[in-house]
């Protein structure tokens, strides 16, 4: 074996990196074995002791799998997919920047080349009806989604959820935005960040007795189990919108628990009753918090508030 120093001597580096491995399962040196130490991550000569690899990369995966199926599970190969788009997003995506891998702008000629590219690609990925109105249905849930505020999770759970209505034929008779806003509303709750009906209203195209009627189907024939809504699950979101200290949110919890307690909250709204007890802990605690403030953060009529509220202190001095 020929080397590049003076005298044919291998050099000090020729012996750290050595001949690659793979030319030969025998050292070029001496004919002798070439192994493969794992403790050491090095593949050297048995005979003469040539380092031929040193410190080499491990191209496998940083998991392992036993079986087919947890193979399968963990291989993450490709974008993630996600139930927010009608095909999964596995379907490839033409970018709108009108530049080149360099990032320098590409002639007019090439744009309008792009442009036709992108029309046909929009055209292949929505193949018939029923993908068209998969896409405009995700698109829906995606866009209420963001205007109250709810994060991915719960948007995925909704996507997988019109898709099982979908595959049930649930939609014949119904909306395609009603069925939508059931689905994101019934999500909601399943991860215990619920939206008051008129909340979700306010940011959907149906009207509320469609979306209850789409809720109360979808919920029957999925047999979606989902408990019922207390009352307390609206505090957090009631206390960030209205600005209140944590003393008042805290006392607000106790009003809800005392009159939890005392049933008084059968047969009402837990929306209207959060709102009223962090309008009555603010009384308590001399917060500047008027009926009309809290309407407007809540969705609720001052009516509604006020009328909960003097329940909510009659039950909590009884209590004390």
């Amino acid at each position: 074996m020929t080397h590049p120093n003076q005298g044919g001597e291998p050099s000090s580096e020729d012996h750290k990196r050595g001949p690659t491995q793979g030319e030969g399962d025998t050292c070029p040196e001496c004919q002798g074995k070439i192994t493969q130490t794992s403790e050491r991550g090095e593949a050297t000569c048995e005979n003469c002791g040539l380092v031929f690899e040193e410190n080499p990369i491990d191209r496998g995966p940083e998991w392992r799998a036993y079986n087919a199926n947890e193979r399968d599970e963990k291989s993450r190969v490709g974008t993630p997919t996600t139930h927010l788009m009608h095909d999964k997003g596995l379907s490839t995506i033409i970018g709108w920047q009108n530049k080149d891998a360099s990032g320098q702008a590409i002639s007019a000629r090439k744009r309008a080349q792009l442009q036709r590219l992108r029309t046909w690609d929009e055209r292949f990925r929505t193949k018939g009806a029923h993908e068209e109105n998969l896409k405009h249905a995700l698109g829906e849930i995606d866009r209420m989604a963001s205007a109250l505020g709810l994060p991915k999770p719960v948007r995925e759970t909704a996507g997988a959820l019109y898709r099982r209505a979908v595959k049930e034929n649930l939609l014949p008779g119904r909306s395609i935005e009603g069925m939508a806003t059931a689905s994101l509303y019934a999500a909601a709750r399943q991860h215990d960040l619920p939206r008051s009906l008129t909340v979700v209203t306010n940011v959907s195209r149906v009207e509320q007795l469609r979306i209850q009627r789409a809720y109360r189907h979808l919920s029957r024939e999925l047999g979606l189990e989902i408990e019922p809504e207390e009352p307390s699950q609206y505090l957090p979101q009631y206390a960030s919108s209205l600005g209140v200290s944590d003393e008042t949110e805290q006392l607000s919890r106790e009003l809800l628990e005392v009159a939890t307690n005392h049933a008084i909250h059968s047969g009402k709204s837990p929306a209207g009753l959060a709102a009223a007890a962090l309008y009555a802990a603010a009384q308590l605690t001399n917060e500047k918090l008027t009926q009309e403030t809290v309407s407007d953060a809540t969705n609720m009529s001052k009516l509604t508030i006020r009328n909960r509220y003097q329940e909510i202190l009659e039950v909590y001095e009884e209590h004390d």
